[in-house]
């Protein structure tokens, strides 16, 4: 088939499972994207690498740049391709974007820079900071939104400046997670720029997320519970609220299992990759650190999540 760029659609935002040294286990992970790419017709068009599921704050730059191509090489003939890039300045984060396009990214998921996160920023450098980097690496963008209750935040104006005046912005992360806040932005937007894809990330209330009318979604827990969240969207658009409250009902103990009712964080990360130890998907659920093990407290609670969602292990033999 021919490749056709998608970016109004389900991208998993990956994990990556490694060796207790902290190597990257290469095959396993080839395996992993094999079985997210069975989920393609599902909805499930797209692929995000180094994002904060995939631990790319815990991973050098070379290490960023080769997940990135083992995702094109295993599952980019079909699906759209999409690597994070967090960086504190503009020169870096140009490079690390000229990295990822080398790799085989279709695009860049372009987070802000964390000093903002603290110290707030100038209200004109994030329109400068995406323009750049576009231009810098001449590859489409994907705008990381941060929550509204941080400092890193970019209001509704500045998103509709980069969205009509950026040529290689393709969609937003929307990560506002307030929701009158967030509905607003998404119902403006879809006014002012039509054609820009509008994604949820709220990965710990995902069916809710989706009402104000979303193009797709990028989440880690799509990651490890594909056929649930892909059934979700297809419900969203052509069934009923009641068969959405349903599907909600069973993706909701494992959603709590993880993200324990706040939103994704490194220990949620953790959590994420015990689901896919207990559906057979990972061998072991290794973090980099300064994230820790989990307890076995905290396993056996993922564990009741995943049997409560009628969650069922995966064969990995056929990949």
């Amino acid at each position: 088939m021919i490749k056709t760029k998608n970016f109004k659609t389900i991208f998993p935002a990956i994990s990556v499972p490694m060796n207790d040294d902290d190597t990257i286990k290469e095959a396993e992970f080839r395996k992993y994207l094999d079985w997210l790419e069975t989920f393609y017709d599902d909805g499930i068009q797209g692929i995000v690498t180094n994002g904060h599921t995939g631990e790319i704050t815990a991973l050098s730059r070379e290490e960023r740049k080769r997940v990135t191509q083992i995702a094109a090489d295993e599952v980019g003939d079909k699906m759209t391709i999409v690597s994070g890039v967090s960086s504190e300045n503009t020169r870096d984060a140009i490079e690390t974007a000229k990295d990822a396009k080398e790799a085989g990214a279709d695009a860049i998921l372009l987070m802000p820079p964390h000093m903002w996160l603290r110290f707030g920023m100038n209200p004109k450098s994030p329109f400068e900071w995406v323009k750049d980097v576009a231009e810098g690496a001449d590859i489409d963008i994907i705008i990381h939104l941060y929550p509204a209750t941080t400092k890193a935040f970019y209001p509704l104006d500045t998103l509709i400046k980069m969205c009509t005046e950026i040529p290689h912005v393709k969609g937003i992360k929307m990560g506002t997670r307030v929701q009158s806040v967030y509905e607003e932005e998404v119902r403006t937007l879809r006014k002012e720029s039509p054609d820009t894809a509008l994604l949820t990330c709220h990965d710990e209330t995902i069916c809710n997320s989706l009402f104000p009318g979303m193009d797709g979604a990028i989440l880690g827990f799509a990651g490890c519970i594909p056929e649930l969240i892909s059934k979700a969207f297809k419900i969203y658009r052509t069934g009923t609220c009641q068969e959405l409250h349903d599907i909600d009902d069973k993706i909701f103990p494992v959603e709590r299992a993880i993200y324990r009712g706040g939103q994704p964080s490194g220990e949620a990360h953790a959590r994420l990759k015990q689901v896919l130890v207990d559906r057979g998907v990972f061998d072991n659920a290794h973090m980099r650190k300064p994230v820790l093990p989990l307890t076995d407290e905290s396993k056996k609670t993922i564990a009741e999540g995943v049997a409560a969602s009628g969650l069922d292990k995966v064969d990995m033999s056929k990949f």
